[in-house]
């Protein structure tokens, strides 16, 4: 499943901050990726900058092909 194109950089973090980081994820069952993004759109927006959001992902099973359906 295709989602939307994300930009892919290295980042380098303390590794006391990665753990913190880490610990939110999982209190929050995030990924630490969807962590850091949810704490920079947050602070972003603290500051008054607005982002535009993309279309959330689609979660659960594909609706099924009728097309495909043999009997």
């Amino acid at each position: 499943m295709a989602g939307p194109a994300k930009k892919a950089f290295p980042l380098r973090l303390d590794p006391a901050l990665h753990a913190a980081i880490e610990r939110l994820a999982a209190q929050d069952l995030r990924s630490v990726n969807a962590e850091v993004e949810v704490l920079l759109r947050e602070a972003l927006a603290r500051r008054g900058v607005k982002v535009a959001t993309g279309e959330p992902p689609r979660r659960g099973r594909p609706p099924k092909d009728i097309t495909q359906q043999t009997e």
